[in-house]
């Protein structure tokens, strides 16, 4: 199955670059170009990783990070800025991100890290339901047949999870 990442950037140019990177590389990509947005694509489309930049217009990214926190969500959040002062990364990594990069940035430093973060998530995920070429994940309440994903209203997935 196929990682989804989330990216919640208001530069609309780099969130199109990083966008069209992680498609390259077989990510499917969501985008988010204010806090309100990303926190709502957040907690309705269970990403696997989310991408954060701190200045967002409507609501900042450590408001974003702190409410998906508050709500238990262990989703993996790595905060990707030009604020650089050591007093912003910790109040980047205290409000609950788990890696904190500063712009400009490397590409490659980036996919690293995001592969270091879904290794370990994925290593620790248990929540896969597989039969034959179904998948059904009970944490993303997402169902996959093959590569391709299926919709489901949230009775039809508890009806395919208890069977």
């Amino acid at each position: 199955m196929t990682s989804h990442i989330l990216i919640v950037e208001d530069e609309a140019k780099l969130a199109r670059f990083i966008e069209l990177e992680l498609k390259y590389e077989g990510y499917r990509v969501s985008v988010a170009s204010d806090g309100v947005a990303g926190l709502a694509a957040a907690r309705e489309s269970y990403p696997d990783l989310v991408i954060l930049d701190l200045m967002l217009p409507e609501l900042s990214g450590l408001e974003v990070c702190r409410r998906l926190r508050q709500t238990g969500d262990k989703v993996p959040i790595v905060v990707l800025t030009a604020k650089d002062e050591v007093g912003d990364r910790v109040a980047g990594l205290d409000a609950g991100a788990d890696d904190y990069l500063v712009k400009p940035f490397s590409i490659e430093e980036l996919f690293a890290r995001i592969r270091a973060h879904l290794r370990r998530t994925q290593e620790e995920e248990t929540d896969l339901l597989e039969f034959a070429d179904l998948e059904l994940n009970t944490s993303t309440r997402e169902v996959y047949r093959g590569t391709r994903l299926i919709e489901l209203t949230a009775k039809e997935f508890d009806l395919l999870e208890y069977l």
